[in-house]
């Protein structure tokens, strides 16, 4: 039986359109009614998730997340989707007031960069700087026995400008800057990394990076399909 999906999106709106498009391009349909029914949330208003996790202020983010989450499922979102990585912080709480599953993005991500790439001992993840003052990846990484690399500070504030001064202004993002944090992470003996902020998923659509890094929103999108009974065209590839 086919199920709705909710989308709680806007953090940002570009990342949210983002998804969406790479839903429709993913979803095996050859007509309008073989594709996901969709309920997109763009809460653009939200407030910033980094700056409100490191103040720790995340009681009125996290009620709006819930009243988001809330709203979905009223109105007949059988499964929920949220593309933004940092706001998994609060998946547990959310997930417990909910009578439909949350997608967990974060813990996806990593299990399946254990299933496709089972001898895998090192990855580094790029995000936020308050996805990685929570330990998110880190987490999940703990769990299955893979550690986690993130950028040294340098390279934390390239990543930190690519997402915050350029994408989310509006820019593709700077090529040049990434590099540096790509050789970073390779200097460091990673054997892939994770884009784990959906803002450098856009970056991703504009700059095509190598298969040596693993696009969270990819993964979100699979699961997303599948979870709602929609067949996938192609599957994600690592």
């Amino acid at each position: 039986m086919r199920k709705t999906l909710g989308i709680i999106g806007g953090m940002g709106p570009l990342a949210t359109q983002v998804l969406y498009k790479r839903i429709i391009d993913r979803t095996e349909a050859s007509c309008d009614q073989e594709h996901l029914d969709m309920i997109i949330l763009s809460h653009a208003s939200i407030p910033d998730r980094t700056a409100a996790i490191r103040a720790g202020k995340t009681e009125e983010l996290f009620a709006m997340l819930l009243k988001d989450a809330k709203m979905l499922e009223e109105n007949g979102a059988g499964v929920i989707a949220v593309p933004c990585n940092t706001s998994h912080y609060f998946w547990q709480p959310l997930q417990e007031q909910m009578g439909v599953p949350i997608i967990h993005m974060v813990r996806r991500t990593v299990e399946t960069i254990r299933e496709k790439k089972p001898d895998i001992q090192k990855i580094g993840v790029l995000a936020t700087d308050g996805t990685v003052f929570t330990g998110i990846y880190h987490q999940e990484c703990a769990r299955l026995g893979i550690e986690c690399v993130t950028p040294g500070a340098r390279e934390q504030q390239l990543v930190m400008d690519i997402i915050y001064k350029q994408v989310k202004k509006g820019l593709d993002g700077s090529i040049e800057d990434f590099s540096a944090v790509d050789a970073y992470l390779k200097g460091q003996g990673c054997q892939a990394a994770v884009l784990a902020c959906t803002e450098l998923s856009c970056f991703n659509e504009t700059h095509r990076l190598s298969d040596f890094y693993v696009d969270a929103l990819d993964v979100l999108c699979d699961e997303a399909i599948t979870l709602c009974g929609g067949t996938l065209r192609r599957a994600y590839v690592l």
